[in-house]
């Protein structure tokens, strides 16, 4: 609840729900078993969170407000996790198949790789980010990781030390890369008017749409398409760049004042 930018963001109305509610019912069709666990703060300003986790029967996690790689680290040590599914609350657009895609690269390459995600380097839209990594490797970065920005965003000292890790990537297999031109995550009000609308144009008639229902709408509507345009290719990198040895300027944009 305490974004900067869009407070309470997770809470806004979709469809007569939270935007966390629609969330959680797309992160519920996935094939692959996973417990399913939201990881809040523990400030005052989180209770509703909290309430609200409860309302939807998934367990909550109360942690550090700004570690959260404590947080994800906690939370897995309590839910004797043998590997961590991490998906960011900002991502209510998820598509669930893109989550099995990375689940299925995990299995069937079980025991080779102690990271896999879909965002080193992205190609999906921006607002499909899966990562999974095993306990032990979560555990090692616990225990190492020191710079804020490695606890702000729990997996940093991961994929900045191929070295010590065993890394894998999954991409979009049509061979695209929209990860900087089309933006399906919230951080803008703008955000929260695409996924309002995309959800009101697609759910009613398929709840379970993917990413290529969203890109096919796009192509007809590109009315929507625009509606964030402008933050297409924004997200927490822009800050960091110069701390950042793995990330490259054309990953990121920077917001004109």
């Amino acid at each position: 609840m305490s974004s900067s930018r869009l407070p309470g963001k997770v809470m806004l109305p979709i469809l007569g729900e939270s935007l966390l509610f629609r969330m959680i019912e797309r992160l519920k069709m996935i094939r692959h078993e996973a417990q399913i666990v939201i990881a809040t703060s523990e400030e005052a300003g989180d209770d509703i969170i909290e309430q609200e986790s409860s309302k939807i029967d998934i367990p909550c996690f109360r942690g550090s407000l700004n570690n959260l790689l404590d947080r994800h680290y906690q939370v897995a040590k309590q839910y004797n996790a043998d590997i961590v599914l991490k998906i960011p609350s900002d991502c209510p657009l998820i598509d669930p198949q893109i989550i099995d895609q990375v689940l299925d690269f995990y299995f069937e390459h079980q025991g080779q790789f102690e990271f896999v995600s879909n965002l080193h380097p992205a190609t999906f839209p921006d607002g499909n980010d899966v990562e999974i990594m095993t306990m032990a490797c979560i555990e090692k970065t616990w225990k190492e990781a020191t710079r804020q920005l490695e606890l702000e965003h729990t997996t940093p000292y991961i994929w900045e030390n191929p070295d010590k890790f065993r890394i894998a990537n999954v991409a979009w297999s049509t061979g695209n890369d929209f990860s900087m031109s089309h933006r399906f995550t919230i951080d803008y009000q703008a955000d929260y008017e695409f996924i309002k609308t995309v959800f009101e144009e697609l759910y009613p008639s398929k709840p379970n749409f993917s990413c290529e229902d969203i890109l096919v709408l796009l192509e007809k509507r590109p009315d929507i398409y625009q509606i964030n345009s402008e933050y297409s290719g924004v997200n927490w990198y822009r800050n960091h760049l110069g701390e950042l040895k793995t990330i490259t300027p054309d990953q990121t944009k920077t917001i004109a004042s």
